[in-house]
Parts: C-alpha cells; structure tokens; sequence
C-alpha cells in the first residue's frame, strides 16, 4: 500500500484526490490536487508536477495525458501527479496567486500560518515531500514570456540531481539559479533529486505539451519504472542565467529568440515611446545563448526582459 496525504492507493491501482490547504471565502475546499499511480511492483516513488504558475498550461496537460497513458498493472513504483498545484493562481489565469500575489516558487518551504500560497508550499514540503523520492517540476515561460527548451540544475546539488537533470533530454542545463524558495530546493534539502524543466511560453502550445511528455516518459525510463531504455545525449551544455531588466517604460520589441546564439554587445530587444522613440536597447552582456524572452509588449522600469546564458562547459554523461 502506498499513502500520501488522505489517499491510500493498493498495488496496481490508481486513485485522486485532495490534500487540503485551506478554504476559500466562498467556502470551496482548496488545496493539492493529486493522481496517484502505484504500481504493481515495487520501484522508486516519482512526484510530477505542473501549475507552480497558474498561467503556465503546456505542463499541466502534460501531466494528465501521461497519467493517462500509464498502466498500472506494468508500472514500477508509484507516480505521484499533480496537474495543477496552484489552483487559485490558475482560477486567476496568472503566474501568481489571486488570493494573496504570492510567487509561489519564490517562498519555499513556506509558513503553515501564513497567507494562502504559503500554507500551500508548506502542505508540499510536509505531506508530499517525505512521500516521494525525486520530484520532477513542469514550468513555461508564463503568459508574459517564452524559454527555450532546458533543464534547471540546482547548482551545489550536482552529483544527486544530474542523472534527473540529463534523462530530461535538455541540451541545455541551467546551472540554476541563485534564488531559492523555489519547489526543488526542499526536495533537494531532504536528500531527494529535483529539477525543473522548463519549454515554451507565451501562449499554449501542443508541440510544447509532447516536449514535456518525452521528458517525463524519460525520466521514468531511467528510473526504471517503464519498460525502455533513457535517450541520453551526447553532449549537454551548461549555462548560467543573467536577467536583464528595463530601464524604461514603454513598448517592447524582441529581436532574438530563445534558443539563439549571440555575442557581446549584440542587440536583443529595443524599448521605445509611443511615439516611435527608442528609449532602451537591450544587449548581450556577453557571448552566449538567448535563454527566455519577454512576449508581454508593456513593459515597466525594471521588468525582467531577457535573460542571458553564459556558456560554462559541456556535460558528457
């Protein structure tokens, strides 16, 4: 038997449910909405999710069109899914919570007395957390940008995440990510491989969702939950993130995409008045590869509009 919150799922069974966080005003019942494959046979417990942001869809399809795929008579382990882990932000149609404009995946672990996003990073980090033994975290670029296909390596966790990081079939590997309070970083504190795979953005998009499912079908190869063998690349290269944020308000024009390659001093974006007056040129700060792009044209001093990789070395499993 495997259990997680309320559910207790038998071998070869699946079940749903919620673990609860708290209760809206209106009286509905909110919290972590959760499939829950176990499988016939033993094997690893792996957690997906997808929904951190409410405005980021191409993950959460992907979530439910994996799960519905999967047998559990053949299934090694348990699948803990969850489709959309921020209700309310997705309810809002936005990155972060209606309730209280919390960025859920800046507050990890978070406060069981605190505002509602809080209370929700702290139900993950108490009750799912210690159920699961790797967590797997979708994400897109959001309705206000787009990212290149890649994978979040959170850096100082390399020799317990970088098999996850790889089987994610990624040739770029953010070496990720000087913030913290993001969803990996308590699953990384307990001992327990995280990463966050990031694809697309700006609207929703099919081809985006099968990105997400080839990674997570991977990474259940290498897990050795599935029947196959993991693709694993030749070469992977790695690369830091720099955020490039406005001077200027105005109307933004990207011109790079994700995934380009560029060189110092070259011109990414340009921000200019209504009137046609360039106020801001936006450019490389270095050699490397344009990673995420603004999509959103309204743009605020000190909005976040590009972000930069700095090419730091190859990966070669």
């Amino acid at each position: 038997m495997y259990s997680i919150g309320s559910l207790t799922v038998a071998p070869g069974e699946r079940a749903e449910g919620l673990i609860p966080v708290g209760t809206s005003s209106y009286g509905v019942e909110l919290g972590i909405p959760l499939i829950v494959i176990n499988g016939a046979e033993d094997g690893p417990v792996l957690c997906v999710d997808a929904g951190v942001h409410g405005d980021e869809y191409d993950g959460q399809e992907a979530v439910r069109r994996v799960v519905a795929e999967i047998d559990p008579a053949t299934l090694r382990g348990t699948l803990v899914a969850i489709p959309c882990l921020n209700t309310p932000a997705f309810e809002a149609a936005a990155r972060t919570s209606g309730l209280d404009h919390l960025n859920l995946n800046r507050i990890f672990p978070g406060d069981a007395d605190g505002s509602y996003s809080l209370r929700l990073a702290a139900t993950f980090v108490e009750q799912v957390v210690p159920a699961v033994d790797a967590v797997v975290d979708l994400h897109t670029g959001g309705a206000f940008g787009e990212i290149a296909p890649l994978v979040i390596l959170q850096g100082g966790y390399e020799e317990l995440a970088t098999d996850l990081a790889l089987a994610a079939g990624h040739e770029l590997v953010w070496k990720g990510g000087k913030w913290g309070g993001t969803i990996r970083h308590p699953a990384l504190a307990a001992g327990k491989p995280a990463v966050t795979i990031e694809v697309g953005g700006g609207t929703y998009r099919e081809q985006n969702v099968a990105v997400h499912m080839h990674s997570i079908r991977n990474i259940m190869r290498q897990l050795r939950m599935i029947d196959g063998e993991a693709e694993l690349r030749d070469t992977y290269t790695t690369v830091s993130g720099t955020f490039a944020r406005s001077a200027f308000g105005g109307f933004f024009v990207g011109h790079a995409e994700p995934g380009d390659t560029c060189k110092e001093g070259d011109k990414i974006a340009t921000i200019t008045d209504h009137y046609g007056n360039v106020l801001e040129e936006v450019r490389a700060p270095q050699d490397g590869i344009v990673l995420w792009v603004r999509r959103i044209r309204t743009v605020r001093p000190g909005d976040e509009v590009v972000i930069f990789g700095e090419v730091l070395g190859e990966i070669r499993p």
